[in-house]
């Protein structure tokens, strides 16, 4: 039996985005958080609903600044006491895994969606994504973008401004472009 693109997408293998299950499924995604992004801070209850119907998973005592963006939600898997300030993104093409007490400083970007470097598979509009996994207790700076394919390790802090390309290990301090370890933590 043939592979669903929604399948297919999840197995990082090419996929067209465009796919009529897919288009529902950010449809979805659209309509949940532009009623997320016109909350106000008086309704928390309300967020939280909305959060619970959009992620795939969500822990408990979450806080999202709106605006927040993603691109279906449902392969976003949330620990307990997730933070995400101002204007996040995450691109969850494929499973992003948020460990317990993450925070994440405003602008910061996951991004498991990636197109293909060779022109002619690109112009077909195939797309590709690959998981992201962040551990627990881990803090990331502003405007840090998390690209295709990483895991961050538990208790570990990205800074500001860097561009996570390959896996960081755990109990670290780590930033640049692209980001590399530049402190261990006993």
């Amino acid at each position: 039996m043939e592979k669903t693109e929604k399948q297919k997408m999840l197995a990082g293998e090419l996929y067209l985005a465009d796919d009529p299950e897919l288009a529902a499924e950010s449809k979805r995604a659209s309509r949940l958080l532009r009623s997320y992004n016109s909350t106000t801070e008086e309704q928390q209850e309300q967020r939280q609903q909305i959060l619970q119907e959009l992620f795939g998973k969500l822990g408990d005592k979450i806080s999202i600044v709106p605006p927040f963006h993603c691109d279906y939600g449902s392969n976003i898997f949330a620990g307990d006491r997730l933070y995400m300030n101002y204007g996040c993104v995450i691109l969850d093409c494929n499973t992003v895994h948020i460990g317990e007490n993450v925070l994440c400083a405003p602008y910061v970007q996951i991004y498991t969606a990636y197109h293909p470097t060779e022109p002619e598979i690109r112009l077909s509009g195939r797309e590709l994504a690959a998981p992201i996994n962040i551990g627990n207790n881990v803090w990331i700076g502003g405007s840090a973008i998390i690209c295709p394919g990483v895991t961050i390790g538990d208790n570990t802090t990205i800074g500001a401004g860097s561009v996570v390309v390959k896996d960081i290990p755990e109990n670290v301090v780590a930033a640049g472009n692209p980001c590399r370890v530049i402190r261990y933590l006993s």
